[in-house]
């Protein structure tokens, strides 16, 4: 238990205690939601961009951009466009599927309709990101207008229901994360 210097329990460690909620779990759900504020983040970076695509931003400046937004993003540091952010939320959520809903199911029952939902939300948000992939991969000068809108259409898309998703497994499988004390077997 860490302490205050009057060497008082901190209120944060009587706060967790009374709500079942242990270091490990509480340590992994905040590291899932930063993972998440990022996704968040660069999923804004990506749907301006495509909006100043859409609006006739040449490559250059699409490029003079992506290298602004480097300077300042910790994913986009890694990862400069589109596709490698969609590839980052493929990624993102196969772990998920393999490692954290399968420890959700073992370690709470209850949240079998919860877990159920957030597969079915992961293949629905693949399919999204395949498409914004396509878009973003033939995107360059020459595109058409109608080229240009698809892609801000599939990236609005793509970002409804991602964020919708993200609210929701943060809000669902918080209480049974935090209670976590090391993975579950």
């Amino acid at each position: 238990m860490s302490t205050v210097r009057c060497g008082a329990p901190a209120l944060y460690d009587v706060t967790s205690r009374e709500r079942n909620e242990a270091a490990f779990g509480i340590a992994l759900h905040r590291q899932l939601k930063l993972i998440h504020q990022m996704l968040r983040n660069d999923l804004t970076v990506c749907r301006e961009l495509a909006a100043d695509v859409a609006a006739g931003a040449s490559s250059e400046e699409v490029r003079n951009r992506i290298a602004e937004v480097r300077t300042t993003s910790p994913i986009w540091t890694l990862q400069v466009n589109c596709l490698y952010h969609c590839r980052l939320v493929h990624m993102h959520h196969h772990g998920e599927d393999i490692e954290v809903f399968p420890a959700l199911r073992r370690s709470n029952p209850d949240l079998e309709a919860v877990v159920d939902r957030l597969e079915s939300d992961h293949r629905a948000i693949s399919a999204l990101l395949d498409e914004v992939e396509s878009l973003a991969r033939d995107l360059d000068d020459a595109s058409t207008r109608d080229t240009r809108d698809q892609l801000v259409r599939a990236l609005r898309d793509l970002a409804t229901r991602l964020l919708e998703h993200l609210a929701y497994e943060e809000e669902n499988i918080a209480a049974t994360m935090r209670s976590w004390e090391r993975w579950p077997a």
